[in-house]
């Protein structure tokens, strides 16, 4: 992960001696427009920008891109002109549209050394999360890497806003490093990042956050009776691992558990998936990438909230040793699950992480997981489906939409929750029919959340991972989904309670 210098600046645009100057365009009802912060830019062109972009066949549509020479009096060598799409005459231009023209932007100025942009004028913190993500690059399995992202980008700011600015550079920047870190931990092949090998890594970013880390061993989750986190791990020689991250807030903070699935590679087990696609699996530990980024996050902008993450890792591999269709395990609440198919098992290392962290008697607890095909099903590949409590999965559903990560609110109907019925056991790990399967997931989960607790469940299992061409500020690949969301919950509770 590399992430450009950033600093703002104030005065003058067009007087930056920079390589590349960055300028919104707007898809307005008549054509191509320039958008707010460009007027001294349009002057130094003599008033001759717009015509001359529209002749370059500029319209200002999302994602839109279209170089020109810089003349006239400004200094830059080349003027960037990305789209922001459509809007209302009467409405500001949203900033998640400000978020993908900087990603946009970031992406296309490969080799670039020294930019510049006035995006920032719109909205300065997604202008700087744009630009950090956008600038994202996994290239440590390459021999020849290619072009090094944009080097350094100045934001160029209006003086009466530069106090505000400075706050806002801070934490998008933070938020922005924290998706790329759970990117770099998702694009980490699966023979390279093990359970123990993740819990390490974990451990690593923790401490050096200031965290307080613990990790399980095998040994310690069979002491503990951790029945779901060493089933799904029986089949793999790589064993599991239990990893604890606490930031610590002031004294009678508010107390907020976070649990990330993380299974560092998904065949199905005995329940083996079809080998198209498989090697996508090695995103199933994208809920956990994300809660540990979140946690370095949360300490390294020092919420006001005292919380703790729970991370199951394990390796779900068919062998010997794999546990069975018609196994029945014994999870660390006591509860015993009749497993009726392995591939259901990011849920019964989930089970026990949920148990877990209610012991600690937080008021929330925020879930996220590469849960269930089915969500891709219901929601396709960039909406998460978000479940649990009614009211606080109302609202990290909408504060997920606010962030740009487009999380929507699911119901978890009762009737569900018969066919979860087990002939053998407390409950199965799935049904015996495919409807509703994310709903039936998040039924199966609420079995063991305490009933005191404030709880939301996202399932990212599309929206974890891009496996088409880079959109916006998302890469191919991990894609660092639900970072943000969870940032933003946080810093809503800690704000609100």
């Amino acid at each position: 992960m590399t992430t450009p210098k950033l600093a703002l600046v104030d005065g003058s645009a067009a007087k930056l001696t920079v390589e590349t100057l960055v300028i919104g365009t707007v898809e307005g009802p008549d054509g191509l427009e320039l958008a707010p912060g460009t007027n001294e830019i349009a002057a130094a062109f003599d008033g001759n920008l717009t015509e001359t972009l529209t002749l370059l066949g500029a319209t200002g549509k999302a994602e839109e891109v279209v170089r020109l020479a810089a003349s006239g009096s400004v200094r830059a060598e080349v003027l960037l002109a990305v789209g922001l799409g459509k809007r209302d005459q009467q409405e500001e231009i949203p900033g998640e549209s400000v978020r993908r023209a900087a990603g946009v932007a970031a992406r296309s100025m490969t080799g670039v050394s020294h930019a510049a942009t006035t995006l920032s004028a719109l909205d300065v913190s997604a202008a700087v999360q744009g630009t950090v993500m956008g600038s994202y690059a996994f290239t440590r399995y390459k021999s020849s890497p290619g072009d090094e992202p944009v080097g350094k980008m100045d934001f160029v700011v209006p003086d009466s806003k530069e106090d505000a600015a400075k706050s806002a550079l801070k934490g998008a920047t933070v938020i922005g490093e924290a998706v790329n870190n759970a990117r770099d931990l998702i694009n980490t092949p699966p023979n390279d990042l093990p359970p123990a090998a993740m819990a390490d890594r974990a451990s690593e970013l923790g401490r050096q956050a200031g965290l307080e880390v613990e990790v399980l061993d095998a040994d310690d989750l069979r002491k503990h009776g951790y029945g779901g986190i060493l089933g799904v791990g029986e089949g793999s020689s790589r064993p599991p691992r239990l990893v604890r991250m606490r930031h610590k807030g002031p004294k009678n903070a508010r107390k907020v558990a976070l649990v990330g699935k993380g299974v560092t590679f998904d065949t199905g087990g005995i329940s083996l998936k079809p080998a198209a696609g498989m090697d996508e699996m090695t995103s199933d530990m994208s809920g956990a990438a994300a809660v540990v980024a979140t946690m370095v996050l949360a300490a390294k902008l020092n919420y006001p909230l005292d919380i703790t993450a729970t991370v199951p890792m394990a390796e779900n591999m068919p062998s010997g040793t794999a546990y069975r269709p018609g196994d029945v395990l014994t999870m660390y609440s006591g509860k015993t699950v009749e497993v009726l198919n392995t591939d259901a098992e990011g849920r019964l290392i989930l089970a026990d992480a949920i148990t877990r962290a209610c012991e600690d008697e937080p008021e929330y607890l925020i879930e996220a997981s590469t849960l269930t095909g089915a969500q891709l099903v219901a929601l396709g590949k960039r909406t998460p489906g978000v479940m649990g409590s009614e009211r606080f999965r109302d609202r990290v559903a909408e504060l997920s939409r606010a962030v740009g990560e487009a999380g929507w609110a699911m119901p978890l109907p009762e009737e569900l929750r018969g066919d979860l019925d087990s002939k053998l056991a407390d409950i199965a790990n799935v049904t015996g029919q495919r409807w509703g399967g994310m709903l039936v997931a998040g039924q199966f989960l609420s079995e063991f959340v305490a009933e005191d607790v404030a709880w939301a469940h996202i399932d990212v299992a599309g929206p974890a991972y891009n496996s088409n061409s880079p959109w916006g500020y998302t890469p191919k690949g991990g894609t660092g989904v639900p970072v943000r969301t969870m940032a933003a919950v946080l810093a809503d509770i800690a704000e609100r309670n």
